[in-house]
């Protein structure tokens, strides 16, 4: 049994149950409150999240964290359009999961998503895959409650980014869970979501190495 279920089963049977579920519906009620008071004032200007019932303003990016970011997208996107699989967004997409929303590095939609989509969307479906670089101020959401949030609603794959190490772990959503399919600062990243999407992963540190890679898919 897995702690959530355990979890469930201790509720369940618990004496206090009416007491608990009154107390978290009206806590959710309250949530939900905040969350719309979020969407209105949100603006483009700011990168913001609201995690666990709080707005999370984030502050300005590393240079190295803004080059990797913007390595990865440039190789997602040009592979993306040129084999036209669906759309890759930056930063300001604005995902939107059942309690949470993030404002990811980069993230990946489908085809199949991506022609739900207009030039008004300003609130986007759940990826296929989802990109973030790691920094000191949002290294514990990203392996904690993203971390879990992403793999509870099918996020097919995920890449965390440690721009300074440098390395990347890719993550695959297999049976619910996520499994680690790489950590590695070298050899080939295979990915699930891009449909036959391959690269060195130093491509995503080395600008000449990434220069290459955009090169090959080019002239694919």
């Amino acid at each position: 049994m897995s702690t959530h279920e355990q979890m469930l089963e201790e509720l369940r049977h618990s004496p206090r149950l009416p007491e608990i579920l009154d107390t978290l519906g009206a806590e959710l009620e309250q949530e939900a409150v905040r969350r719309q008071q979020f969407y209105r004032d949100m603006t483009p200007e700011q990168k913001v999240e609201f995690i666990d019932g709080e707005v999370v303003m984030h502050s300005p990016a590393r240079l190295s964290h803004l080059e990797v970011t913007k390595r990865i997208a440039k190789l997602l996107d040009t592979y993306v359009e040129i084999k036209n699989l669906g759309l890759v967004a930056v930063e300001k997409c604005l995902v939107v999961f059942p309690r949470n929303d993030y404002e990811p590095d980069v993230v990946f939609f489908s085809q199949e998503k991506a022609m739900s989509l207009d030039g008004g969307t300003m609130q986007f479906p759940v990826p296929d895959l989802i990109v973030e670089v790691l920094s000191k101020s949002t290294e514990s959401r990203d392996r904690g409650v993203k971390f879990e949030d992403f793999q509870a609603n099918g996020v097919e794959e995920y890449w965390i980014v440690d721009a300074d190490e440098p390395v990347v772990e890719q993550y695959i959503l297999k049976d619910g869970r996520y499994q680690l399919q790489m950590k590695s600062a070298s050899g080939v990243l295979c990915s699930s979501a891009v449909a036959s999407f391959s690269v060195d992963v130093v491509a995503f540190f080395d600008r000449k190495k990434n220069m290459e890679a955009l090169k090959g898919f080019i002239e694919l």
